[in-house]
């Protein structure tokens, strides 16, 4: 594909503006820095594929967080029917991986509220992760998830309760 310099000049400024936020969003739902850049990436792939097909830079922005949002959450899918099939095929019960060396309290805490939040249905995680670490406003999460912007706002809510309320019991986390 041959782009003319108004086209380069588009893709590198939503690629500055937007893959920050994307990287951000992704990493928190996939909780591993390199799957959120391998996402990153293949959401810039198919953007170049159809810079023709989207008019302008904020319908260039929504598109790419919500293709991100879609990649990530597939990635969590395929992973965890990765595991599932490599337990069974060891026949290892499930078991949660631990380093042997001390953490930081920080460390800690964000991991505690990584497991919260995976914790939560994905209606209100995916809203949190998008407004806490992609920095995203109300609105523009409604125009990625095709909701109302009141809508949003009572999906933060309540995902904050619920983030709120396992926190809360300690560590405890029931689905």
């Amino acid at each position: 594909m041959k782009w003319n310099r108004e086209q380069e000049t588009r893709f590198q400024r939503v690629y500055e503006e937007v893959f920050p936020i994307i990287a951000r969003v992704t990493s928190r739902i996939t909780n591993s820095t390199e799957a959120a850049e391998e996402i990153c990436h293949e959401a810039f792939i198919r953007y170049y594929h159809r810079l023709d097909q989207i008019p302008d830079e904020p319908q260039a922005k929504y598109w790419l967080i919500r293709v991100s949002k879609n990649l990530a959450l597939n990635y969590i899918k395929r992973k965890k029917r990765e595991k599932k099939a490599y337990e069974r095929l060891l026949k290892e019960p499930s078991r949660e991986q631990r380093s042997g060396e001390t953490i930081t309290i920080r460390k800690e805490t964000r991991q505690e509220v990584q497991r919260a939040l995976e914790q939560i249905p994905e209606k209100y995680r995916v809203v949190l992760i998008m407004k806490e670490y992609g920095d995203l406003s109300y609105k523009e999460i409604g125009d990625v998830l095709g909701l109302t912007e009141g809508n949003v706002k009572v999906r933060a809510f309540r995902g904050r309760e619920k983030l709120a309320g396992l926190l809360q019991q300690g560590g405890t986390y029931g689905a």
